[in-house]
């Protein structure tokens, strides 16, 4: 009987087997997404945790806002850089109530670069601001999408067109300019005068950095840190009135440098902020991956989400504005990483310090979003108009 009975669950595996052959391959026959995403990618997304964010269990915001900064500067890959700046004018125009200056100095110990300084003629010392530009998937302009570049007749004409484009043909720094601040741009790695990148490029710049034991959105973290600490450095700025200005990939920039950096004191951000939840969507550009490479640090996900990095610049005055129809950033992933954030400004008695407003338009910062932030920027150092 025994035998017999062996035999019989025998024959019902080897027809369990060729049923299931007969209905398709017990294995993984498909390995990755249409979208670019692997198939377990909702696996992966269930184990994020954030365990690094902030949470009501929480009991000591400094200890936890030092945790964080120390773990994002170990994601980053980068050495820490106190190179002197030794910053040299090589040019230099007169706009009426400012002047326009074109400035070599040091921004790392590896890149000597060329950076847009505008000073407000008048006797200083004077607020400022270090702007950081936007991807674009344009790399022939870069700290020219900020300030009105000069001397170069093709840069100038790409960068009046970027305006025209996405700032109701306004210059966000020149504005700033005009109103008694110093404002700074230099260039991102692969833009402007540190060009000669392409779209195509970028997995693979970013593939080589991994393999030379660094990270290019470190590398960009770290030059962000110290084109703010330059700005903070001049005897014309007050160094407790810095802010980080960014649109776009720059207000990544803008509101990462913030938490990485005392230099900077306030934070206006426009149209780059939501949950990875919610960025991790079919369809959405984080997924094509060329313009991400700018902006992922190996393993944050692991600690952090977008929002609680942001967070980690807190108590500062932070400013974020989003598009009600902006496709790259769904509203409802906005809103949900604004509510993370503005959890932690209370956990700080600071809610007075974070402000957010939806725009009815797309991913720009045309000319009233601009007179609302340079406003709003004012009030934080109780400056009048």
């Amino acid at each position: 009987m025994g035998v017999l009975r062996n035999v019989g669950l025998g024959i019902m595996a080897i027809s369990a087997m060729a049923s299931a052959r007969a209905s398709g391959p017990d294995y993984q026959t498909t390995g990755v997404r249409p979208d670019n995403l692997p198939v377990m990618a909702p696996q992966l997304k269930a184990r994020l945790r954030f365990p690094m964010a902030w949470s009501d269990q929480v009991t000591d915001l400094v200890a936890w806002r030092t945790a964080g900064v120390a773990k994002l500067w170990e994601l980053t890959l980068q050495t820490p850089d106190h190179t002197p700046f030794d910053a040299q004018v090589v040019a230099e125009v007169d706009r009426g109530s400012y002047v326009a200056r074109k400035v070599a100095f040091n921004l790392t110990a590896d890149s000597r670069v060329l950076g847009l300084l505008l000073v407000p003629k008048g006797q200083g010392p004077f607020p400022a601001a270090v702007m950081y530009h936007d991807h674009g998937a344009r790399f022939d302009i870069g700290k020219e999408k900020m300030i009105a570049p000069w001397g170069d007749p093709a840069r100038q004409d790409a960068s009046r067109a970027w305006a025209q484009r996405y700032f109701s043909g306004r210059y966000p720094g020149d504005e700033l300019a005009k109103r008694g601040y110093v404002v700074f741009a230099t260039d991102a790695l692969g833009w402007g005068d540190r060009g000669a990148m392409t779209y195509d490029m970028q997995q693979a710049l970013a593939a080589n950095f991994l393999q030379l034991g660094s990270s290019l959105a470190g590398l960009m973290a770290l030059e962000d840190t110290r084109a703010a600490a330059f700005l903070a450095s001049l005897p014309e700025v007050n160094p407790r009135q810095v802010a980080a200005i960014g649109f776009s990939m720059g207000a990544q920039r803008a509101w990462q440098a913030a938490a990485l950096s005392d230099a900077i004191t306030a934070t206006v951000a426009v149209n780059w902020m939501a949950t990875t939840e919610g960025l991790m969507v079919s369809g959405n550009n984080q997924l094509r991956g060329g313009s991400a490479w700018a902006m992922l640090h190996p393993g944050m996900q692991r600690f952090l989400d977008y929002p609680d990095l942001a967070s980690l610049a807190a108590p500062k005055p932070m400013l974020l504005l989003a598009g009600e129809q902006d496709t790259l950033f769904p509203p409802e992933a906005v809103r949900a990483a604004y509510a993370r954030m503005g959890r932690v400004w209370g956990a700080w008695k600071a809610d007075d310090r974070f402000q957010t407003r939806f725009w009815p338009g797309g991913h720009v910062f045309e000319q009233d979003q601009q007179v609302f932030a340079w406003e709003w920027l004012d009030r934080q150092w109780g400056l009048k108009r």
